[in-house]
């Protein structure tokens, strides 16, 4: 994303804190140039899922196989 000096300097939190939550770069424009503000430490992706309770986390194929016959009553 690029903006201007003038935009960075009306939004320098908003701005900061998008790029530290995305990782993305943010780069401004001054005359005729462009700086870039980056992360300085690579923050992994998987660090900013959000956990979902009651999701299955394992091999779909081992839920195909469960022996119900113990629990099923007709």
């Amino acid at each position: 994303m690029a903006v201007s000096a003038s935009e960075l300097r009306q939004n320098v939190y908003r701005l900061l804190d998008e790029v530290l939550d995305t990782g993305m770069p943010l780069e401004i424009e001054r005359g005729g140039r462009r700086l870039r503000i980056v992360v300085a430490d690579d923050v992994s992706k998987l660090s900013r899922l959000v956990p979902h309770p009651g999701t299955i986390n394992g091999d779909p194929e081992e839920l195909v196989h469960v022996d119900w016959s113990a629990e099923w009553r007709p």
